[in-house]
């Protein structure tokens, strides 16, 4: 299953941890599993790039599979400039992607999106 972990502030620290993790598994010849991830520092970071209409275009194309951004643009019923600006960003953070002959994509079966409370010291 392919699967795009989504963090939301995350410590810097952990994100190397797994990679140091990986490469230690890797350099002493273990199977290394493939991990996707992309990390946003904080809420509102995270709410500029998936906004209400970016998930819903998501869960549109999940659906249709690979459509030229014209077509996603009539399916949603929207504005091609704000489709095309939506479907720029996403693939800027890796949600979609465009093949070959220019249609985009979900290449994920599952999106997890994390958020770690921080306990409250005193």
């Amino acid at each position: 299953m392919n699967r795009l972990e989504v963090t939301v502030g995350e410590p810097v620290k952990a994100h190397l941890d797994r990679f140091g993790d990986a490469l230690t598994t890797a350099m002493t010849g273990g199977t290394v599993a493939p991990y996707f991830s992309v990390g946003f520092k904080n809420m509102a970071q995270f709410g500029e790039i998936f906004t209400p209409k970016r998930w819903e275009l998501v869960e549109a194309l999940k659906s249709s599979g690979p459509l030229t951004i014209y077509a996603l643009t009539k399916r949603l019923g929207r504005h091609y400039r704000n489709v095309h600006k939506d479907v720029t960003a996403l693939i800027d953070w890796m949600v979609i992607e465009k093949d070959e002959s220019g249609k985009v994509f979900v290449p994920w079966d599952e999106i997890a999106v994390r958020c770690p409370l921080l306990k409250h010291v005193a």
